[in-house]
């Protein structure tokens, strides 16, 4: 593990690519979202992640990638960055497209249900990162308080 610097910004180490596994990954979002099989719980993290792949972008990307298991790095680092940024709910609708039978609250589940794994996986100082990236309401998705400023 390395400390990556760049300018005047550092960042925690991160953990190398594949160190937890892919399998690992599956079952903690099986758990964390209560899916009956580890095909389900594959199937919407492969979804999420590819939402997720576009919308994160520059060193923040690369450093997400390096952060999980091979195979969810692929999917992250294979999509084309988006056109402009979604707000929370325009993903999670985004998300629900890709679903079969999927509504906003159940895409909101299985949003959350991966995000929140990650959040874990990932650690905060990058999480951080991709927070400061994306629109605010983000950080309910992955299962941070958010706090709001008054105007």
């Amino acid at each position: 593990m390395t400390v990556t610097t760049t300018e005047d910004r550092t960042t925690a180490p991160l953990p190398e690519a594949g160190t937890d596994g892919w399998p690992e990954l599956i079952d903690a979002v099986r758990e964390a979202g209560q899916y009956a099989t580890k095909a389900e719980a594959e199937r919407i993290t492969r979804i999420v992640l590819s939402a997720l792949g576009g919308h994160v972008t520059g060193d923040e990307r690369v450093d997400l990638a390096r952060a999980l298991p091979t195979e969810a790095a692929q999917v992250i680092a294979s999509q084309i960055p988006a056109t402009r940024p979604l707000t929370a709910a325009e993903f999670v609708d985004s998300v629900a497209t890709r679903i079969e039978g999927a509504t906003p609250a159940t895409a909101r589940w299985d949003v959350s249900s991966v995000l929140s794994v990650l959040r874990h996986r990932i650690g905060e100082p990058l999480l951080t990162r991709i927070l400061t990236e994306l629109p605010p309401g983000y950080a309910l998705l992955f299962g941070v308080p958010e706090l709001i400023r008054a105007a």
